[in-house]
Parts: C-alpha cells; structure tokens; sequence
C-alpha cells in the first residue's frame, strides 16, 4: 500500500517562500517518478514539477525559475521549493508517484494535497 503525505502548505504574501514536502513509504521510491500538480477552484489540476527516478526535471513554464524539486532518495522524501510566490500559485499541491510525467493521468498514487494561498 502506497501512502504518500504532502506537508508544508500554508499563507503567505506574495514575494515569499514555502518548501513543500512529501514523505512516501510502501514502495520502493527510488525506482519511480515524483511529481508535483496543483489544482486551484475551478480549473483542473495541472503539473508544476517533476523530477524522474534518474534525477532529470522538468517543470511548468509558469513556476521555471521559481520553484526548485528535489527528491532524497534515502529518506523517500521529494521536495518543492516555492520561492517568488505570486496569488496566482494559490492551489492546492498534490504530489504523485508513478512514471514521471507531466501528464496527472499516468501517475498511479496521489498524495491527500496540502493548501497553498499567496496574498497579494
């Protein structure tokens, strides 16, 4: 049973920072890619971040530059780090388990979501 758990959400105005965590456990994390997806009111849920098993990213064009994935294999942790934050990056952020891509359908496990809200 794969059981993925995002912490690190909260408010914060616009211009400041979140770091993002996931904590992963009932498979073997290494082996498999990470992504980060958001979903604000309204909109479907979309890709943010993804990082592969072989430690290659990639990344929305609205988040490049801003936003930094990591991932630690050791401890089956991945990472978002959220920096410039704008109100429009107010969502709830869900990270998944599953092939690395950018496409939320061919993930297999999702995280519970943690809310994210930027002030403006």
């Amino acid at each position: 049973q794969v059981q993925l758990v995002e912490s690190g959400g909260g408010l914060v105005q616009a211009g400041g920072s979140l770091r993002l965590s996931c904590a992963a456990s009932g498979r073997t994390f290494g082996y498999y890619g990470m992504g980060w997806f958001r979903q604000a009111p309204g909109k479907e849920r979309e890709f943010v971040a993804v990082m592969t098993w072989s430690g290659s990213t990639a990344y929305a064009d609205s988040v490049k530059g801003r936003f930094t994935i990591s991932r630690d294999n050791a401890k089956y942790t991945v990472i978002l780090q959220m920096n410039s934050l704008k109100p429009e990056d107010t969502a709830v952020y869900y990270c998944a388990m599953g092939s690395g891509s950018t496409r939320p359908t061919l993930y297999e496990h999702w995280g519970q979501g943690t809310q994210v809200t930027v002030s403006s």
